[in-house]
Parts: C-alpha cells; sequence; structure tokens
C-alpha cells in the first residue's frame, strides 16, 4: 500500500495537467531537461528523488518520466534503456518498458554479493483509480540506501508504441543526488559533549574534523574535477546541522573555502527556525565550481573548510516565535571571573530584513539556575548605537554561562537563550595537521600540482593556526627553489611513514629559506 500511495503520488503529477519548475543541471534532488523534438513535437525527461516511508524504512526511490513539453502528460509506451550508478558503483544496464512513461525504480539495502533487479508487475491503487499499469522496478545491494549521487544514463528506444523504434534514439545523462547524514559526535573543551550532522547532497563526506580554537570545521569529498563534470553540475548543496547549546557555532556568518579557494559568502544561508538546532545551507553554483578548477585543477575531491566569516565571531539567534533575531557580541573576547564584561547586542526584525528595532526585553545571564545579572529596556533601533549590558563576573563562575532573552516586544514566546564561555579553555594541537592535506602532499611530490598551489595550501594553514611553526630567522640566499628533499619528505608524510612534527620541521626549513612566507 506504501509504495502504491507514492506511485500515486507520482502519477498523479506527470499524468495531469500541471505546471512545473524547469531545473536543468546534474547533481540535485530533481531534473527537468531542456525539451527536445520527437516526431515533431517537444518532449522531456524528468527525473525526481524522493524518499519510500522514512517512519517506516529508508529506502530511496528515483523516478524516471517522459513527458509531453507542451501538454505535461507523459507518453505511452516507452521503452528505456538505463545504465546506472551510484558513485563509482556499476549498478546495472538493462532496457524497461513503460506503458505510461514512468519508471519507478526503489533502492533497498540489502547484504548481497551483487546487484539484484526486481520488478514489480503486480496491480496498484491508482490502476484501480486511473486504469494504468504501474512499473515498479526494486534495486537490491548493499548500502543502495543511504543516498549519494546516482547517474542515469537513458536512452530513449521507443515512444507511442513499442513497435516505433526511434531512428535516431534521444540521450540524456542525470545525476540525482539523495540526501547523505552523518553524524559527528566529539567532545568540545568548553561545551562538552557535541555534534555536527553534516547533510550531503552529492557524495559521501570523509575526514571529517573540527578545530575548537579556531571553531572550524574541515572535512572532504569525492568530485571529479573536470570540464565536462563541471558543466554538467548546475549545484553542490551541503547542510550542517548544530545544536542551539553549541555556543561556539552559533555564529552569525559562515565562510567556506573549496581546495582552499575562498567561496563567495553569497552561498550561505542559515536557518535558526529550529527549536534545538540550526541547519546551515551551502548552495555552490556552478560558477563557484568553475573558479575553484580555475585555481586547483589536478584534484580530485572537494576539501571543504567551514568557519565563522570574521576573527571576532557575532552570535545569533532567533526567537522561539521566529519574530526577532539577537546578534550578541561581548568585551573583552575572552571573559575571566572575577572581572568585568560588557555585552553588545541587537533585537532585530526578521520580517524587516533584520532591521534593529525599539522593543521592550527582559536580558538576564545566569548559569544552571543562578542568577548573575539581570537588565529590562527598550532596546534601540539605530545600527550605531547598540544595547549594552556592563557586569562583574563573579569569581565562582566559570565555564558556560547563558544570555537569556525574554519578553521581546511583551510577548512571551518572544524568547531564546544563547550560551556561550568564561574562562574558555584552550584545545590548540600546535602541530595537527588534517588529513586531507597528506592528499595535496601527495600530488605535489607526484608534481601533479604545482609548487605554488602547496605553498599556498601550507601558508594557510599556518596564517590559520592549524599548524604553528615557531619564529625563525629568515636566511639571505637568492636560490627560491624547494630542495628535493622535501618533495621526498611530503611523499614520506603522505603515506604516513613519518609523522607530522618531521613534516613540520621541512615547512620550518622553506620558512627559513624565504620560500614560505608567514
Amino acid at each position: 500500500m506504501r509504495n502504491s500511495l507514492l506511485i500515486l503520488t507520482l502519477i498523479l503529477s506527470s499524468v495531469l495537467i500541471l505546471t512545473f519548475d524547469n531545473v536543468y543541471g546534474h547533481g540535485v534532488g530533481s531534473e527537468t531537461f531542456p525539451p527536445v523534438e520527437l516526431d515533431g513535437r517537444l518532449v522531456t525527461l524528468e527525473v525526481s528523488s524522493s524518499t519510500s516511508d522514512p517512519d517506516t524504512n529508508d529506502d530511496q526511490q528515483i523516478s524516471i518520466s517522459l513527458i509531453d513539453f507542451d501538454s505535461k502528460v507523459t507518453l505511452r509506451d516507452v521503452t528505456f534503456l538505463i545504465k546506472s550508478q551510484r558513485g563509482e558503483q556499476f549498478l546495472f544496464e538493462q532496457e524497461f518498458k513503460a506503458d505510461n512513461g514512468f519508471i519507478v525504480f526503489n533502492f533497498v539495502s540489502e547484504q548481497t554479493n551483487s546487484i539484484i533487479i526486481e520488478e514489480d508487475h503486480g496491480g496498484n491503487l491508482f490502476g484501480s483509480l486511473l486504469g494504468l499499469d504501474s512499473r515498479m522496478v526494486h534495486v537490491k545491494g548493499p548500502k543502495l540506501s543511504e543516498g549519494g549521487l546516482y547517474k542515469f544514463d537513458v536512452t530513449i528506444l521507443t515512444a507511442d508504441g513499442y513497435s516505433k523504434k526511434l531512428m535516431n534514439p534521444l540521450v540524456f545523462n542525470a545525476g540525482i543526488s539523495i540526501a547523505q547524514t552523518t553524524q559527528f559526535d566529539f567532545i568540545d573543551p568548553n561545551f562538552g559533549d557535541q555534534y555536527v550532522q553534516v547533510i550531503s547532497y552529492y557524495d559521501k563526506i570523509s575526514n571529517f574534523k573540527y578545530q575548537p580554537d579556531l571553531r572550524e570545521i574541515s572535512y572532504s569529498m569525492p568530485f571529479e574535477w573536470s570540464q565536462s563534470n563541471i558543466n554538467q553540475t548546475s549545484v553542490v548543496h551541503q547542510e550542517l546541522v548544530i545544536p542551539k547549546n553549541f555556543g561556539d557555532l552559533l555564529v552569525s556568518g559562515f565562510s567556506m573555502y573549496i581546495n582552499f579557494v575562498k567561496i563567495s559568502d553569497d552561498v550561505v544561508n542559515i536557518d535558526d527556525f529550529f527549536s534545538d538546532q540550526r541547519v546551515v545551507h551551502f548552495i555552490i553554483y556552478q560558477k563557484e565550481l568553475q573558479n575553484v578548477f580555475h585555481f586547483n585543477p589536478n584534484q580530485n575531491e572537494m576539501n571543504f573548510i567551514i568557519k565563522p566569516d570574521r576573527d571576532y565571531s557575532h552570535l545569533s539567534s532567533v526567537t522561539e516565535n521566529g519574530q526577532f533575531r539577537i546578534l550578541v557580541s561581548w568585551e573583552p573576547e575572552n571573559l575571566k571571573s572575577n572581572s568585568n564584561a560588557k555585552i553588545i547586542f541587537d533585537i532585530t526584525d526578521i520580517f524587516l530584513k533584520n532591521r534593529p528595532v525599539a522593543a521592550s526585553y527582559d536580558f538576564s545571564v545566569t548559569q544552571n539556575d543562578k542568577i548573575i545579572f539581570e537588565q529590562s529596556g527598550i532596546s534601540s533601533d539605530s545600527k550605531e548605537q547598540h544595547n549594552v549590558a556592563e557586569f562583574l563576573i563573579p569569581q565562582d563562575i566559570t565555564g558556560v554561562v547563558n544570555l537569556n532573552f525574554k519578553n521581546l516586544d511583551n510577548n512571551n514566546l518572544a524568547k531564546t537563550t544563547i550560551p556561550i564561555v568564561i574562562d574558555r579553555i584552550s584545545d590548540q594541537n600546535g602541530e595537527f595537521i588534517p588529513d586531507w592535506i597528506r592528499n595535496n602532499a601527495l600530488w605535489w611530490s607526484e608534481e601533479q600540482i604545482d609548487d605554488n598551489t602547496f605553498i599556498q595550501g601550507i601558508e594557510y594553514l599556518i596564517k590559520n593556526k592549524i599548524i604553528i611553526i615557531p619564529e625563525t630567522q629568515k636566511e639571505s640566499l637568492q636560490s627560491k627553489e624547494i630542495p628535493s628533499w622535501i618533495r621526498n619528505n611530503a611523499a614520506w608524510w603522505a603515506a604516513g611513514q613519518i609523522d607530522d612534527k618531521t613534516f613540520v620541521q621541512g615547512l620550518e626549513f622553506l620558512i627559513q629559506r624565504g620560500i614560505i612566507h608567514v
């Protein structure tokens, strides 16, 4: 019954005369191709994905429909030749007949030695309602329900009659992404047990790292950096899900780097309209991919770095009723027990594009059930004049405290809490280097990327304190060439044959020679 209801939904959206949005591209959740001519009329292929029933299973479903572009009605008696793969894994290549021009693939995770294809010819609910025969194909194999990028090479062999073989078959190459959610649990030195979920709509991510002192997230994802693949990829969509009790990542904005190339801030959108989580969307369009490809063409993956968009971060939170956004900063940057603190905040109206507004408020600073400070007033509606709360932090207060904003504009639902830290604990790993940097070192040692690209990556790590290099005296030498033993070191380090400390010693040598600038 569950599958029947889903197919009925797909049929109604395809057979009935409805409008739909055109989405041209590769690696998204739905794709409608530009129309092509078939026997004097325009037709298009529509591919879309959905989850079968998230309450009972995690099966993923992808539908393929051949549609009359003008009437939005599916064609009859269509023969599809479909070749499919998930990521780099080949799944199947097979012909399928579809009486009503559409077919649904149900991807099921099962521990099998090979991919199993089972066609469902049974009657379905919509058949009795609409007089139509359905076609569902169950594709069973290991980890097929986990999502990822599914590629379909679709060739139309017949249309409007199985005997009407097309002299020039229509060919479409589609890529449909099904979201993969991966949760990473860790212990933050200041906020304790925490997690970050990464939702990828393109491919599975790996090498996740979180740097507490930098508030920086890094991870990797397979990606074919070729002009042909970029031309087919309209967008790469990533999401971070962050708990709202993780104060260090409640920043007002994030910056993203891909393979050390800064991505436009326009790709970032923060959704705070959830009670206990915030979702950070990164919509990376083709022009951004092209820019990364221009600077670092010889790579086979995306290396992401996501960090606050400013050194001294402003925190941000939305009230439970979704009306106000609170922006908070403080002085000094590192708050200490038994010292003065200044909390600086703005109350902005979301519906007025986050413009500061004059609203009554109740503000307090608490730890557990203890009230440290309280203040009430009317907020400033000036962009230049901020609201300020000043108080002495008691000597016995350390760790996480909460900044509470309540009864905004006399509405008891307009409230939110922002956690901050007193007596921050440093967790700086002086010579820690993210694992995915090893790929850069390996490619450079094999001369797949040039010296400048390798040096830019190392300079980035030094600048952002991912690695700490002791001060060294620069030598006045004319030669700026990188010695061959450094290249050997990079290859050995990438292979795990030497440790991080030895690799860093080589970098110190490059600084002494003036090849790397700190």
